[in-house]
């Protein structure tokens, strides 16, 4: 099986993860399976179907869908399994940083107009 999603490469969801994630949960089946969630919550929290519309979306929203999936797919990553990280508090932490800014995303998408300008 190979990744394939309309939104996030595989690329950007490897570079979120960063260099500790075990590669135990790793694998393309989870990573396809975490980024169809997120893509699956980001259609429901704009009321657009983003995926089979992700060619009328502009640059700046494929960007901005990109970073919020890749960091869902890489907070799964590191929660499924924190053995490769020196503590439990380091992979905490990594994921408190995906979590914060997949949050003012969301903030950012719940604004009037917002989608308009992605569209």
């Amino acid at each position: 099986m190979a990744f394939a999603h309309a939104l996030v490469t595989l690329a950007e969801i490897t570079a979120m993860a960063g260099e500790n994630v075990d590669v135990t949960g790793y694998v393309e089946a989870n990573q396809q399976t975490w980024a169809n969630q997120a893509g699956g919550y980001l259609c429901a929290l704009t009321h657009y179907d983003l995926i089979t519309n992700a060619a009328t979306l502009t640059a700046q929203g494929i960007q901005i869908f990109a970073e919020y999936i890749a960091r869902y797919v890489a907070a799964s990553a590191i929660a499924y399994n924190m053995a490769g990280f020196t503590s439990r508090i380091e992979a905490e932490d990594m994921i408190n940083v995906h979590v914060y800014r997949m949050q003012a995303i969301e903030k950012l998408l719940k604004e009037e107009g917002v989608m308009d300008y992605l569209k």
